[in-house]
């Protein structure tokens, strides 16, 4: 049955032994693939991996336990810091999977001291645990192991801050009230002239991004042709364009009703080019903001609703104090009754992505004028919501790793929620080259916004000019390609003095 040893026989000479040796031989290769298939390879597949034997020594690492988000965004984000890290998670399949995807990533219990002696808690820097409901369990044990570690833990839950304060936690984050409020700010300030949103990086330059609304006088435009800069001071300096970051954008991309604008300038340039583009309808307050989904978005957006003194009108599938229509946003008569055809914006903070872009498509089928804001859970849902209908779009996987990056990096962004990176670097790696000549744009994707020399702070940036070295320059760019920017020329963040 092995199809060998036979020649010592050979040759045959009878067409009766021909045929059953060559019976054999093939049936013998059969047999040979069918046991391999069926059994020697499920042996060794089933075999139970040892995960720990993986993993390279660690050092001033950080250790995350259970984390319930997108956990690939997070651990690239981690990667491209060059933050070390570590992941215990207590589903076998899911810790092979991101194994075999070359994550360090370990099977265990946050609630089990052994897991962290696996994990070197001994050399680890901090752990981040977003373990739910058993949070506090982990922190106790934690603490149990490490009376000194950082630890820095994630809730969806804001009311319980505090408590997870006082079990021994040193940082809370609420990655769904940060986005809450973001997305009820935004709602706000697209009826407002005031601008809350922006950031300051000295020499009175401020960059901020504002979503392009339905009715205003540049949809249909192409951005060379927006008269920005001749009519209120400030610059275009990048665009969200159908989901895709343009760094500078394309002169001949058509602002549409769903493009998020990227502008640069001092605040009162900034102030006369938000009051620009706001179209004739957003002149005064809105009636009303529909908030879909009272879970901890949903409570977030509608607390900074009501402080501005805004109508809001509530909708859940479930029967709380704070819901005034009982029943699925993803439903025609539901959103009619909210008014939704009245209503100035509708916040969605569904947390399934499969109802939230089912909600955006209702709420624009019903008027093209209403601004649509929403929350994702995968950061691929992002390009389907704007898609779908929505203004502005927040994914909490994103949102999530970028708070845990500002937290562990204290990286310079414009805000915890927002949609691009700004980065302070020195100019060190540019030393003897121009802007021109550094290819950075080419290299990576960011684009140099301003130039902090000793004379001052310049927000003209010459493409001829040749670094010294003792500059620092701001950047701009989506996080793929500040990370790039930041493996590409080894740099760390600038922390800007106050």
């Amino acid at each position: 049955m092995t199809t060998t040893g036979y020649g010592a026989d050979s040759p045959w000479e009878t067409p009766i032994m021909n045929g059953f040796m060559v019976f054999m031989q093939v049936s013998g290769i059969a047999i040979g693939f069918f046991t391999l298939r069926l059994i020697v390879i499920p042996l060794f597949t089933g075999a139970e991996v040892n995960l720990d034997n993986r993993l390279t020594p660690k050092r001033d690492h950080v250790i995350i336990c259970e984390y319930r988000r997108d956990s690939a965004v997070l651990l690239e984000e981690l990667e491209e810091l060059g933050i070390d890290y570590v992941l215990i998670s207590s589903s076998r399949k899911n810790a092979e999977d991101l194994s075999n995807d070359e994550y360090s990533v370990i099977h265990g219990s946050p609630q089990d001291e052994s897991a962290f002696e696996r994990a070197s808690i001994e050399t680890a820097k901090a752990v981040i645990t977003d373990a739910g409901d058993a949070n506090v369990n982990t922190i106790l044990t934690v603490r149990s192991v490490d009376q000194e570690i950082e630890i820095i833990t994630l809730t969806d839950d804001s009311d319980m801050q505090e408590i997870l304060l006082d079990t021994g936690a040193d940082t809370v984050l609420s990655p769904h009230g940060v986005l809450g409020h973001r997305l009820a700010e935004k709602a706000i300030s697209s009826f407002s002239s005031d601008l809350t949103d922006t950031i300051d990086l000295g020499g009175e330059l401020e960059v901020t991004e504002i979503p392009v609304q339905p009715g205003n006088q540049l949809i249909g435009r192409r951005i060379q042709n927006s008269n920005v800069r001749e009519e209120t001071g400030a610059n275009i300096i990048g665009a969200w364009i159908d989901g895709e970051l343009q760094l500078p954008p394309d002169p001949t991309a058509i602002i549409r009703s769903n493009t998020v604008l990227l502008v640069s300038g001092a605040h009162q340039d900034l102030e006369a080019f938000s009051d620009y583009i706001r179209p004739a309808r957003t002149s005064r307050r809105p009636e009303c903001i529909i908030i879909a989904g009272q879970g901890e978005v949903g409570q977030a957006a509608l607390d900074v609703v009501r402080a501005e003194g805004i109508e809001a009108v509530t909708i859940d599938v479930t029967d709380t104090d704070t819901v005034d229509i009982v029943g699925d946003a993803g439903s025609k008569d539901v959103l009619d009754e909210a008014g939704i055809e009245t209503a100035g914006a509708i916040i969605v903070g569904l947390p399934n992505d499969s109802d939230s872009l089912l909600t955006t498509v209702l709420a624009r089928s019903f008027t093209s004028d209403i601004e649509i804001l929403a929350r994702v859970s995968e950061t691929d849902a992002t390009r389907k919501a704007l898609s779908a209908g929505a203004n502005y779009v927040l994914s909490v996987s994103r949102v999530s790793a970028r708070m845990i990056a500002k937290e562990l990096r204290g990286e310079e962004v414009l805000a915890p929620a927002s949609q691009v990176r700004l980065l302070r670097v020195s100019a060190q790696p540019l030393a003897g080259s121009t802007l021109a000549e550094s290819g950075i744009y080419e290299k990576t994707g960011c684009r140099v916004i301003a130039i902090e020399e000793e004379a001052g702070f310049s927000s003209t940036v010459d493409p001829q000019h040749r670094f010294s070295g003792a500059e620092q320059i701001v950047l701009v760019g989506s996080d793929e390609a500040v990370q790039a920017f930041e493996k590409y020329y080894d740099v760390a963040p600038v922390e800007r003095p106050n």
